[in-house]
Formats: structure tokens, sequence, C-alpha cells
């Protein structure tokens, strides 16, 4: 600020004769200017705090209870629903399925899938979440900016399952919903540049980097599904694959958590040339400790799927078969499809082809019906990117 002033002032009135003592008259101007703003800035606070009957035993002056209720740090629309709506007295899954439904706009049987329940499952989730919300009479505003962190946890939760859905239509005639993976991981950027110390944060946007840079690979011209060994990897977006990897590095710094397991299997995918030249032991090992993280019998798929590529489809069949009897995949068309796969390539032709049909007849999204019945015709297997 000083030196600003002698560079716009002196070239039209000249240096003065006794520089030095022009610039510590100058200094001590500009003190005692932004001393008594800053003495009118704390009344005029002190006003608002005191005019809006804002106050709080811990706080620090009132630039702390005006500053939080004035808080215009989540400046998006959408992602301030979301922080809004995964209110802490409801429990976890009630205020994701609460939020996917009222303010991302996901269907029921999405929701669904994304939790391994039946639709009335996430029904009574949603109606119970509404009641309580009710019966505690909450407030539909956005959390004081020291709260953000305890709804942290559930906002990035729904921002995981917007972009699962996109990534993995439920339902339709789309493979994929492109719109829902752009708007995650919109929303993913903001929340690392709201919370910059959060590990996990940064662990998701590094997985919804990674995961989006194959999105222009992983269909044909007609809009059909190509499985990763058939994929083009010349095409993936490698500035996403750098953001990806930076951001990895960010979350691994910090600490992370499963997100940041989930980033590093995929900058496994990401740094391999090809399918073959993947590191699939250290996939395998980190998806042991994804598990161990965040118990799941579809993590124990996707493991059955490393485990196969890593040392050899018997032993991938073995781990799938202690989900046999895992009533959440019941009628996990993933299921199906991971064993077929595997039944594929010991040459068990028949037993995979009926896998395959089972798989299709699961599935609710066309392209995957149809992708399945073409595998069970042709014995083109399936690829681990498309498992869940």
């Amino acid at each position: 600020m000083l030196w600003e002033r002698a560079l716009v002032q002196w070239p039209e009135d000249g240096i003065p004769d006794h520089a030095a003592s022009w610039l510590m008259a100058t200094a001590k101007h500009v003190a005692v200017d932004r001393y008594r703003r800053s003495v009118n800035l704390n009344r005029k606070l002190v006003e608002v705090a005191h005019r809006e009957n804002l106050t709080r035993p811990d706080e620090e002056g009132p630039m702390s209870v005006v500053d939080d209720r004035l808080d215009t740090a989540v400046s998006d629309d959408l992602l301030r629903l979301i922080f809004i709506a995964c209110h802490p007295v409801l429990s976890s899954d009630s205020h994701v399925a609460l939020t996917l439904r009222t303010v991302a706009g996901l269907r029921r049987p999405e929701i669904a899938r994304a939790f391994l329940v039946s639709e009335a499952t996430v029904g009574q989730r949603i109606s119970r979440a509404k009641k309580t919300l009710t019966d505690r009479n909450v407030r539909f505003e956005l959390p004081a900016a020291h709260q953000l962190p305890e709804r942290l946890g559930a906002v990035l939760a729904v921002i995981y399952l917007i972009f699962n859905e996109g990534y993995s239509a439920t339902a339709g005639s789309d493979w994929m919903r492109p719109a829902l993976c752009n708007d995650a991981l919109r929303l993913s950027r903001l929340v690392t540049r709201l919370q910059p110390d959060q590990a996990e944060a940064h662990g998701l946007l590094a997985l919804l980097e990674l995961q989006a840079s194959r999105i222009p690979a992983r269909s044909d011209p007609a809009g059909d599904p190509v499985l990763l060994d058939d994929q083009d990897r010349r095409s993936w977006d490698q500035l996403l694959i750098r953001r990806g990897l930076g951001a990895l590095r960010v979350a691994e710094d910090l600490g992370g958590g499963p997100y940041t397991v989930q980033a590093a299997i995929a900058a496994c995918h990401a740094r391999a040339r090809s399918v073959e030249s993947t590191d699939w032991r250290r996939v395998s090992a980190l998806y042991t400790v994804l598990y161990y993280l965040q118990p799941s019998p579809v993590v124990l798929l996707n493991r059955a799927v490393a485990v196969a590529m890593a040392e050899g489809a018997e032993r991938g069949l073995e781990v799938v078969a202690r989900l046999r009897d895992e009533p959440s995949l019941a009628a996990y068309p993933q299921l199906a499809a991971v064993r077929a796969t595997l039944l594929q390539r010991l040459g068990r032709f028949p037993e995979a082809a009926q896998q395959f049909r089972r798989a299709a007849a699961e599935m609710t999204n066309d392209s995957q019906r149809r992708l399945f019945l073409r595998q069970a015709e042709s014995g083109i297997h399936t690829s681990s990117d498309d498992m869940p």
C-alpha cells in the first residue's frame, strides 16, 4: 500500500526532498486510517449483532457471529441445498436418501440400487426422515460455517451417488447420464474449495476426476457400452487424469479414507497402458484395505475381479462363492455378470451363458441388458471396468 502511493504520487509531484520522512508520515496516516475503519466496522457489527439478536457464548467477537449469519461460502444453489438437507438429526442412510430424492432428483429405484435395498425400504427411510424433521421442528437453513464439517460426510455420499448414477444408469435406454457426472464433478470441486483441509473431500474429487476421464471411451457412436478391455485409452481425458492424480496426492498427504482408497484404485487403471499391464495385485490389495475401512459385499465382488486378474479366474470364483448367500446381492445383476465372466475365462461356456442371461433378466438398464445378452451369445467377457 505504502509503495503503491509513492509510485503513483512521486511521478506526478516529484520525489520529495526528504523521502524517508515522507514515507514515515504516509505510513502513520495509513495506520490511523486503518485503525479508524476497524473501530467503525466493529461498532457497526455490534449494532447488527444486537439488532439481529445474534449471540453465542463462545464467540470471539461480533464478526464471528455476523460472519456465520451472512456466510456466502456455499455460493452454489444445489450444493447449498444439499448441505441444508443433510441435517445431523437424521441417520446417515435417511438424510442421504432424502437428499438424493428431494434435492438431486433421483428416483426410488436409483436410490434403492445405491443402497442395495428395496424401493419400499427407500420409501420408508424418506418418510421417516421427513417425519423426524417435522417432529424436531428443524429449520430449513444453511448451517453456520463452523457446522459444515459435521455434514460433510453426508454431502460427499450424496455427490458420490449422483456420479455413480450418471456413470452407470439404473434404468432407461442410456448407458450413461453424463449430465449427472458433470454435476457431481462440479459439486465435488466446490466442496474441496469450501473445505480444503478435509482429506476425503479431495479423495472423492480424485475418484470422480479419474473415473470421468474414461467417459469418452465408454460408449460407441450408437451409445452402446464399450468395456475396459476394448476402450481406446488414447481417448481418455488426460487433463482429468492429471487433475485426479493431483487431488489424490493431496488426499493422501492429508490422511485419506475410503474415497481416497477408491481413487488409488482408479489411479492404477489411469496409469496403465493396457488391461494386461495394470497392477492387479495392488488393486486387489487396495480392495482389501477398502473392505477393512468400509465393509460391503460390493467391495468383495470388486476384489474378486482383481483377484481373478492377478491370480487366475479360479481364485476369483472362490471369492465370488463367499457371496452366494449374501441377501443384498440376491437380485444384483453384476454378481451374475462377474460369475459369468470368470466361468467364461475357464472355458465353461454353457454355465457362463446361463449366468449372463440371469444378469440380463435382473438388469433394468436397456443398454446393459442388451450387452449381457450379446455376451451370452458371443462369448465376449465382461470387463472389470464395469463391475460395481
